[in-house]
């Protein structure tokens, strides 16, 4: 289904941040993971929380209740630390209604049109959860399980390994999916994502991960100012119901043109179709790639006020720009803080939405002896402009 990305690839396309005194000591190259009871699901199902630490201070905590990333604490150009991702402060808040805040989606992410699909002379009918559109797996999806847990460190890394058995028929989609998504906190500042599935059926699988970022940090304002870059000449228009249409659109001379430095909201409420139908950017975009599968640059981002960028990295054909449309301020997170219309970002790797349902778009389809493949890299740093 997809190529296979070796980590020498991976490591030869994504250059390190270089360290202040031309090398690094074995302590900087350390990197750790602990875990601690996070909280009971109703059912009492314990959940834990498993922090990963490296020695410039990057920490990120992820929690087996949806492989949600709780926090992802970043330096800026200041030296002091500030969480970049957007979430809440306990278990309770997530178990309530949230956009998915933090979460691995799927088994299919993003929309299916209707919810249905042919597969092989069978129609399958999905959850619609999104207007007339099934979204992020449905009901209950891959951010609503109970992921099972594992830490580990290797070598100059440290991570967690989650996997889940998603059985036939679960959401309605055919086939039992054995998944594994592990997130590896490099000694270099990146946090790696490895997503890996196989089928016993022919089954669409689409798997992202939902971090709405704020590099301002601890989300104390918009992230209009944000200053973005997408290696992306194309993308998919949409309906009105954010399904695409099936044609691949040029972003030059639109509002979808970031393949310069551009702020995120210098265009976001120009006079523009696509933009009103989804009320700001929530837009695949298709990347600039030769070789499909292999590992190449998607974004960088730059918040000017902290100095923190973002730079995200992945084997997917393309990722969904999301600027926060629907965040309106009845939403309290961590640490009493009310999130406001654009008050965050996501950059979700993936294939296309609804490619089920368009033969023209790349493959999702698994099945049963192939492997479903894919890595993100998301790396952190420091901007002097």
């Amino acid at each position: 289904m997809r190529n296979t990305t070796l980590r020498a690839l991976l490591l030869l396309a994504v250059v390190p941040l270089a360290c202040g005194d031309g090398g690094t000591s074995d302590r900087e190259t350390t990197v750790t993971v602990t875990s601690e009871p996070f909280g009971r699901m109703p059912d009492g199902t314990q959940v834990n929380v498993y922090t990963m630490r490296n020695a410039h201070g990057i920490a990120v905590r992820a929690m087996d209740y949806g492989g949600i990333i709780l926090s992802l604490r970043t330096p800026g150009r200041d030296g002091q630390l500030g969480d970049i991702v957007l979430g809440h402060d306990s278990l309770a808040g997530y178990l309530d209604e949230t956009p998915y805040f933090g979460a691995i989606v799927g088994r299919y992410a993003n929309r299916i049109a209707n919810g249905r699909f042919a597969l092989d002379g069978t129609t399958y009918q999905l959850a619609t959860n999104n207007g007339p559109n099934h979204l992020h797996g449905g009901i209950q999806g891959f951010d609503k399980i109970v992921w099972s847990g594992e830490p580990f460190e290797e070598g100059d890394s440290a991570g967690v390994r989650f996997t889940y058995r998603s059985v036939d028929g679960e959401e309605g989609y055919p086939g039992t999916l054995d998944v594994t998504v592990t997130y590896t906190l490099t000694a270099d500042d990146a946090l790696v994502i490895d997503y890996h599935a196989v089928t016993d059926a022919a089954t669409p699988v689409n798997l992202s991960q939902h971090s709405y970022f704020n590099l301002v940090g601890d989300a104390s304002r918009d992230i209009l100012d944000h200053r973005l870059i997408i290696y992306a000449g194309r993308y998919t228009p949409v309906d009105s119901t954010l399904i695409p249409r099936g044609d691949i659109d040029a972003t030059g001379g639109t509002p979808f043109d970031f393949t310069l430095p551009t702020a995120i909201g210098e265009r976001i409420d120009a006079d523009n179709e696509q933009l009103r139908y989804a009320g700001g950017y929530d837009h695949n975009f298709v990347l600039n790639r030769t070789v499909p599968g292999t590992m190449v640059h998607a974004a960088e981002v730059m918040d000017p006020s902290s100095g923190r960028t973002l730079d995200v990295w992945t084997t997917e054909p393309g990722f969904q720009f999301y600027a926060g449309n629907f965040l309106d301020g009845s939403i309290t997170g961590k640490g009493g803080q009310v999130y406001h219309h654009r008050y965050g970002f996501c950059i979700e790797t993936q294939h296309f939405p609804d490619s089920p349902n368009h033969p023209e778009f790349p493959s999702t389809i698994l099945r049963p002896g192939e492997e479903y493949r894919s890595t993100t890299v998301w790396r952190f740093g420091v901007s002097d402009e």
